[in-house]
């Protein structure tokens, strides 16, 4: 089934679940390549529809062909103060995963290792069906630099994986394991 875009003053994407097909502009050429041959990917390439707050943000981007992670860049510029100041941090994107997925908002190590900024509530869960904008709570965990976040800096990765429903049964007992009820620091100090 393809996928119907609805034209008005702006587009949007119908149905919610997403088909393969769809094609972004490229931001270099501002022409419409094919994804698919363009980044050597198979015809099983999720497409992800996304929606920008305005012309000049970029889309999320894998740095490294094979990463996991696709970089989330900040919509605007912050001050997060030293010593655990935190800050909700826009993209200007909203997305429309599709049904059975789930996005994972990870923290960048090059923040954490450099100016001690990670991600407060890692990861981040988005949901398959949230349309709202990407944001991204930072907290700067160094005791004495505060850390200012430029418009277009790289301040998190989205993992976009499938997930399961399960349905929770309730029981009497649960059946028996090798660790049994051991939890934290059961298996050893290192």
């Amino acid at each position: 089934m393809n996928p119907t875009l609805v034209t008005g003053s702006r587009p949007v994407w119908a149905p919610p679940t997403v088909p393969f097909g769809l094609r972004p502009l490229c931001p270099l050429t501002n022409t419409n390549p094919d994804p698919i041959a363009a980044h050597n990917y198979d015809d099983t390439v999720q497409q992800i529809p996304t929606v920008k707050a305005d012309a000049e943000l970029a889309l999320p981007s894998y740095a490294n062909a094979g990463d996991a992670g696709a970089d989330l860049r900040a919509s605007e510029e912050v001050t997060i103060a030293a010593g655990g100041g935190r800050a909700m941090v826009g993209t200007g994107i909203s997305i429309a995963l599709p049904d059975g997925y789930a996005g994972f908002v990870q923290p960048r190590s090059g923040l954490a290792a450099k100016h001690g900024v990670t991600v407060l509530n890692t990861p981040g869960l988005i949901d398959s069906g949230y349309r709202g904008e990407l944001k991204v709570i930072l907290i700067n965990l160094d005791p004495t630099t505060p850390f200012t976040v430029t418009r277009g800096d790289r301040i998190a990765q989205l993992v976009v994986q499938r997930v399961e429903s399960v349905a929770f049964l309730e029981v009497q007992e649960l059946p028996d394991s090798e660790r049994g009820v051991g939890g934290f620091g059961s298996s050893g100090k290192n």
